[in-house]
């Protein structure tokens, strides 16, 4: 691939360049019949997508900050510099988002944008997130806040925080709007002045002053050096006099409650992506709302305050009910037993809390909710990124990948295949053994080719961008864990005799493959990708006598990789292996999934830490038994029963776990640069699990990491000193492996993790154990009652699901798991494949292939059953085939003749109109084929020589005689049994009875409704390229996004295929609805 950009550039060297270094390059001559690209939008060599052109030059870095202006052709975007004056200046191009849905980026050239811009009014952001395409429209998910968490080894490498995020939409008044509130909001915080007051509720954080949004024409310097803000204070009152907060005068008007809530909510500075400001409303109502109605926080539809009476004003403001009134009444209803206490819940929440009445209103409260999680799932913390480095990939990772490219550039100069001596960009880095510790791989590509995918969570969002060729504007953005800390090593009479500082690093980056909540994804799936899986690296820095000594130690974390499941609903409830997956698809599953890893870290010795007996025994036994078969020399599989091991809170127990491994600690060492020299490397991975993989595979990791810090520091003869009081060494690790544990814990479970007390003091105590009675009992109710939202938000979010999926959810109040619908695709392509090898003709050409949902029976359009059908499309014939998914085996097939079908009618299909999502056409689409039977051939599997279900063509003679009463005798039987027989599933022979056409009609028809498209395929695709493990046998329904844009492609290539022989005459394709 590289050597392929090399000739591609070679061939067109200025054809890549950004417009603003297009005046360097000489006139392109176009190829002879070849026309133009418009001059507005910047040009780009034919064959490659824009998207894998890179300048022939060092690749810029995304930008660190970014101006968006507001026009009436879109959203003009451009890179902004701190302490300049852009109002002035004219840069050659601009990035153009246009307005509306689906959402189209562009670059134009400043000559065809509209002269007169005032750049004054930008509002700078500190990146793009990403795109978000909705229902009603689109938006624009930029970050408007970032704090900075520290650097990676040197002042270089910053790594950043996401604080703040905004949606922007993508209609020109609404954006801005939201631009115009980010503005006045980046005034006031830049001006503290203008702050109300200084209660410690409303003080700013001191780097919202130096990173929150601002304006070009007066940005915030960057340069400033910010103190450290101050420990919190509680300051009382001089005043002795208790003062009530609720209003107790009947004189105080609903308007003057609306006035004072509006006041508090402004100064707050909430920002534009929080909840809708507070209505007034009772405790009780708003309590109920929240926990029990989807539609919660009180909607803005209706008001909970009581009907005004008959001589009151029409207009007159309504008080609304005292609190306590209003418990006095609702415990009066509970008590008159006149209802039941669901029927009563059910009447408060619809009073306080109805679902919207038209599907225009759910669909904008809908997206409202959808906007403030995904603004939510960003902005509450655990997102980061860097501008001019790769923080998805380990120090390690990145070493092994310089050495590859050294390597291959030694193999190409051996075969004198450089062109020049220069031309490899590692040869300058690398020389024998001397290397640079945050050297980056490939540096010349754009951050995006560079990062590592698994860990890269806003790829589908910015895919926009990434497919206009723009690769300055595509920020990626990790979820897990960053922190910097330092520690000082005293000295010591035997090692050394000054302080000596130590800088100490902890990375965990999540994967984004099976992303989501812990009872909502559990085990692997079926491309081998476990849930919570999370890498963690540690980095230290030290000099001895002058010499700097980086460090690194890569640990692993994922679900047990087996199709195993765990409900919910209970406090704890039982982990059980998926009892539809068979022996062998589990054994098939784990090996792939070590396939995967080790090549990456080297050997594995798994440690399963859950139970061995009780509620987890079942899934550990089914562990060991899977991993003892697997018996693979690159996968040593150990136990250790932590509850059991650690009873009576005694975690101390865990150094014996250490103490035992030692010899695995040395085998797996650790990578070590000394003065820029490669001393050692780590040559395998400790992959830890419990069941979550949350509280007590932290613990463990800390203990891990704790040692291998030990001989870290051992190696550069520093002692760190071990005695009965708790040194800066202690307190530092164990406070920086607490808040990692803690941030992976509410990425995953809601919550922080379990038994923090002990990572941060090193002891288990009551008052721990305490709090984690509390945050198991809030993980209950986040995972039963909330979660199913948030996953589907996840979802949608990494490109796994479609804007269908939040349809789905209000129907059933969850979400589908994305594995489910990838197996489904893979069933499916099965049946394909099976239908092809069974009713295809020898040397019968298939042109595509599809699963489709149908009526049992031809000839009708509504019917009592309905079944998956495979429709198989070859040079000469169409195939109707009837497949069992049990049995994994044709029932019946008709084959009609390409040359018989009389035409298509293609339209809405919707069986069922008492659902929102069955009623869309859009999704609800499919087409009627009719044919003339006269031709075609229906067999079916019966276990016998007779299988043929042709109808007799010529007239059959009637009898008469004793040949009647013996006809009209077995009719009798035939009734019979088929009435004995209707509530059983009718077996093969009975359809030999059914013949397929009405008799005497000379025509057939079959109607078919096109399956929900499978965004699961659609959309990985897009990540793993055209090499992805599945691909779909009928690679044409790749570009559709909705049924209806299925149908009309499966309908065209029916067409084309029957004008090819030489039918499909006149009106052959009709718009018709099938079912309305």
């Amino acid at each position: 691939m590289k050597r392929l950009f090399e000739k591609v550039q070679a061939a067109k060297p200025f054809a890549g360049l950004p417009q603003a270094l297009a005046g360097l390059a000489p006139n392109i001559n176009l190829p002879p019949g070849s026309s133009a690209p418009p001059s507005h939008i910047a040009s780009h060599p034919v064959g490659l997508q824009p998207k894998y052109l890179v300048p022939p030059i060092p690749h810029p870095c995304p930008y660190d900050h970014l101006a968006l202006l507001i026009t009436k052709d879109g959203l003009l975007i451009r890179q902004h510099t701190p302490g300049r004056d852009h109002t002035t200046e004219h840069p050659s191009s601009y990035v153009r988002v246009l307005w509306g849905n689906p959402v189209k980026v562009e670059e134009v050239s400043a000559a065809h944008v509209a002269e007169g811009l005032n750049w004054a009014e930008s509002v700078v952001v500190y990146g793009i997130i990403g795109v978000l395409e909705l229902f009603s429209g689109a938006h624009l998910l930029v970050i408007t806040a970032k704090t900075e968490v520290g650097n990676v080894i040197d002042g270089s490498h910053t790594v950043y925080g996401v604080k703040g995020v905004i949606a922007i939409p993508l209609v020109e008044d609404k954006a801005r709007i939201t631009l115009n509130t980010l503005a006045s909001k980046n005034s006031q915080l830049s001006r503290p002045s203008l702050l109300a007051s200084t209660t410690l509720d409303t003080i700013p954080d001191p780097q919202d002053l130096e990173t929150e949004g601002d304006r070009s024409q007066s940005p915030v310097s960057f340069d400033t050096e910010i103190q450290p803000r101050p420990a919190p204070r509680v300051q009382f009152s001089l005043d002795t006099q208790v003062k009530f907060m609720s209003p107790t005068d009947p004189s105080f008007s609903a308007s003057q409650l609306e006035e004072s809530q509006l006041s508090s909510a402004q100064s707050s500075s909430s920002d534009l992506s929080s909840s809708d400001p507070p209505v007034a409303q009772s405790p009780v109502a708003k309590t109920l709302a929240d926990r029990l109605s989807f539609w919660s926080r009180l909607s803005k539809r209706t008001s909970i305050s009581s009907p005004a009476t008959e001589d009151a004003p029409e207009h007159a403001p309504v008080p609304p009910p005292k609190p306590f009134d209003e418990r006095e009444s609702l415990d009066k209803i509970i008590q008159d037993g006149k209802s039941e206490p669901a029927v009563v819940l059910d009447n408060i929440l619809a009073v306080t809390a109805p679902p919207p009445a038209s599907s225009e209103e759910r669909h904008s409260e809908l997206e409202d909710k959808i906007i403030r999680e995904c603004v939510k799932e960003f902005a509450r913390g655990g997102m980061y990124f860097a501008y001019n480095f790769d923080i998805t990939r380990s120090l390690q990772h990145k070493q092994d990948q310089m050495a590859k490219s050294q390597k291959q550039h030694e193999l190409l100069a051996n075969l004198n295949a450089l062109p020049t001596a220069h031309s490899d960009p590692y040869q300058a880095e690398v020389e024998g053994m001397k290397v640079s510790p945050m050297s980056e791989p490939n540096p010349t590509l754009p951050l995006w080719r560079r990062v590592d995918k698994r860990f890269w969570w806003n790829e589908w969002l910015s895919k926009p961008f990434v497919d206009a060729g723009l690769h300055s504007y595509v920020l990626p953005i990790m979820q897990g864990y960053y922190q910097v800390s330092h520690f000082v090593i005293p000295p010591d009479p035997v090692t050394h005799d000054e302080n000596v500082l130590v800088d100490y690093i902890v990375i965990s980056r999540r994967s984004r493959y099976r992303a989501g909540l812990r009872y909502q994804r559990r085990g692997i799936d079926d491309d081998a990708n476990v849930a919570n899986f999370v890498e963690t690296e540690t980095i230290m820095r030290v000099e001895r006598l002058g010499v700097e000594n980086i460090f690194a130690y890569v640990q692993l974390r994922g679900s047990i990789p087996l199709f195993w499941t765990q409900t919910g609903y209970g406090l704890k409830p039982p982990p059980l292996l998926a009892t539809d997956r068979t022996y062998a698809q589990n054994l098939n599953v784990l090996r792939r999934h070590f396939d995967r890893t080790v090549p990456l870290y080297g050997p594995h010795t798994v440690l399963n830490l859950a139970e061995q007996h009780g509620k987890e025994g079942a899934i550990t036994e089914g562990y060991r038994e899977y991993m003892k078969e697997l018996d693979s020399k690159d996968a040593r599989y150990c136990e250790y029963d932590f509850h059991s091991e650690t009873k009576g809170m005694k975690y101390e127990n865990i150094s014996k776990l250490v103490e035992a491994m030692d010899k695995t600690f040395d085998a797996q060492g650790y990578l070590w640069i000394s003065d820029n020299t490669v001393m050692s490397q780590q040559k395998g991975v400790w992959r830890v699990n419990c069941i979550d993989c949350l509280d007590r595979t932290n613990v463990v990791q800390s203990a891990f990491a704790r040692y291998v810090l030990n001989k870290q520091l051992g190696a550069v003869a520093l002692l760190n000193p071990q005695g009965e009081t708790r040194t800066e060494t202690d307190l530092v690790f164990n406070n920086i492996w607490a808040n990692n544990g803690d941030a992976i814990s509410r990425a995953y479970a809601g919550t922080s993790a379990l038994k923090g007390d002990f990572t941060r003091t090193g002891k288990r105590d009551l008052s721990g154990m305490l709090n984690d009675g509390v945050n198991s009992l809030a993980r209950m109710y986040t995972s039963t009652f909330s979660d199913w939202f948030s996953q589907a938000v996840i979802d949608f979010l990494l490109g796994y699901r479609t804007i269908s999926v939040f349809s789905e959810f209000l129907l059933k109040l969850q979400s589908t798991d994305p594995r489910d619908l990838i197996r489904l695709s893979k069933i499916r392509a099965e049946a394909i494949a099976t239908s092809v090898s069974r009713v295809l003709s020898e040397g019968e050409r298939l042109l595509s292939g599809w699963t489709l949902f149908a009526p049992e029976e031809l000839n009708i359009k509504m019917g009592d059953k309905f079944e998956e059908k495979v429709l198989l499309l070859t040079v000469k014939a169409l195939y109707i085939v009837s497949y069992d998914y049990t049995l994994e085996k044709v029932k019946i097939y008709t084959r009609v003749p390409l040359g018989d079908i009389l035409g298509i009618s293609r339209g809405a299909y919707i069986l069922s109109p008492l659902e929102e999502a069955s009623r869309d056409p859009v999704q609800n689409a499919g087409f009627v084929i009719t044919w003339h039977n006269t031709n075609q051939v229906t067999r079916a599997t019966s276990y016998s020589v007779r299988n043929s279900l042709e109808v007799p063509t010529s007239p059959v003679r009637p009898l008469t005689g004793l040949a009647a009463t013996r006809q009209s005798a077995i009719k009798a039987g035939t009734m019979l049994t088929k009435s004995l027989s209707r509530t059983k599933v009718p077996v093969l022979s009975n359809i030999l009875t059914n013949a397929p056409s009405a008799p005497g009609s000379q025509t057939t028809f079959a109607a078919f409704k096109v399956l929900p498209i499978d965004p699961a395929r659609i959309r990985r695709a897009s990540s793993f390229g055209a090499d992805a493990e599945y691909s779909n046998t009928s690679n044409e329904l790749g570009g559709a996004s909705n049924c209806k844009e299925a149908a009309d492609l499966i309908v065209g290539s029916i067409q084309r295929a029957c004008e090819d022989i030489g039918s499909a005459q006149g009106q052959f394709v009709t718009e018709e609805d099938v079912v309305r």
